[in-house]
């Protein structure tokens, strides 16, 4: 797993492990936004510090939930 900061674009994560779009749901309900047509061009540029913005989560929260789906997903 590589290391996951809050300037880590989204783009780079989903390219990386692509079953994670659609898991993003499970680490906010306003990440369900991703699969439209605005939130695929926003994933084209967004970072997680962005994303915490946007979600009103606090940026490490998202990245330990992140890290937790990446790990029970290679298990």
């Amino acid at each position: 797993m590589s290391t996951i900061t809050a300037e880590t674009r989204l783009s780079d994560l989903i390219a990386q492990y692509p079953w994670l779009k659609e898991e993003m749901v499970k680490v906010n309900e306003k990440f369900k936004m991703l699969s439209s047509p605005v939130g695929k061009l926003m994933m084209g540029k967004a970072t997680i510090a962005e994303m915490s913005k946007r979600s009103g989560m606090e940026a490490d929260l998202i990245i330990n939930k992140l890290q937790e789906l990446i790990k029970n997903h290679q298990k």
